[in-house]
């Protein structure tokens, strides 16, 4: 792959966080799906498209949108080796022949000027370490006229599961239970996209509140026990830590609300966000 501007986000994406997503990609999609409505219709992606999906992760967006653009393609970028093997290996089992999946760094992997139509990222662009430089650099890649939507979280205090870390925090390192979600929430401030979309080049962007059903798993002490192994709060508390028993217990309990219909459903918050390249 070519050059990575964060390492510490390609040790992650490369190592226990990668392969946790990789592992687990049919529960991952299960938390996230429930937006892709709304990214898609804002996408409006057309038959004979060139989409680039940013932070395409195992590539759930990247073929939706080649299915959308049967007549085009679609490309999914990512840090995440462990994840783009899935990826391939989920677009050939669908037997999509337009969607290819390359490793890299959207801040500052070489795309071709002007190749794509639409840029797409359901939360793939929350990480970067220079956002300004990240978007100018997909900006680049869009046409004159492509189209740039992507989902972002807002506010991490106002949804579900920032409940659920305020029930873990007694038994998380001091001011560790803000870090999982909020790490996340770089693009949380719209008038801060705003502004680093501008400088990047964007013209028009809107950004517009969107809510969704998140699935964690099928009763509270499987949504538990998979939210204990997510990457950040593994990071906190190791399996072998004693207060591991304590944080699971936590949120299993603070996950019982949210459970009907035969799983534990949480209500997601996110941005969504589009713009044009003039």
């Amino acid at each position: 792959m070519h050059e990575a501007a964060d390492t510490d986000q390609l040790r992650a994406w490369n190592g226990y966080e990668g392969r946790h997503w990789a592992d687990h990609h049919e529960r991952y999609e299960a938390v996230n799906r429930g937006f892709d409505v709304h990214l898609l219709h804002a996408a409006a992606i057309g038959p004979d498209d060139r989409v680039l999906d940013i932070g395409c992760g195992n590539g759930g967006i990247t073929r939706r949108t080649a299915r959308a653009a049967h007549r085009g393609d679609a490309l999914g970028v990512d840090l995440s080796a462990p994840m783009l093997a899935r990826a391939r290996g989920l677009a050939a089992d669908e037997g999509l022949a337009n969607v290819t999946f390359e490793q890299g760094d959207a801040q500052l992997h070489p795309f071709p000027t002007a190749a794509f139509d639409t840029a797409v990222s359901r939360f793939g662009v929350m990480f970067f370490a220079d956002p300004a430089a990240a978007f100018a650099n997909i900006a680049r890649a869009l046409r004159p006229g492509g189209r740039l939507a992507f989902l972002a979280l807002r506010d991490p205090a106002g949804n579900d599961l920032a409940d659920v870390f305020r029930a873990m925090a007694p038994h998380l390192p001091l001011g560790a239970a803000d870090g999982p979600v909020s790490r996340a929430a770089s693009l949380a401030d719209p008038d801060g996209v705003r502004e680093v979309l501008a400088a990047a080049g964007f013209s028009g962007a809107r950004v517009a509140p969107v809510d969704a059903e998140q699935v964690w798993g099928a009763d509270p002490a499987d949504a538990a026990a998979f939210l204990c192994g997510w990457g950040p709060v593994q990071h906190l508390v190791g399996t072998g830590d004693p207060a591991a028993d304590r944080v699971r217990a936590s949120a299993e309990a603070a996950m019982r609300p949210f459970a009907r219909s035969g799983a534990v459903r949480l209500r997601g918050t996110a941005w969504l966000v589009t713009a044009t390249r003039p």
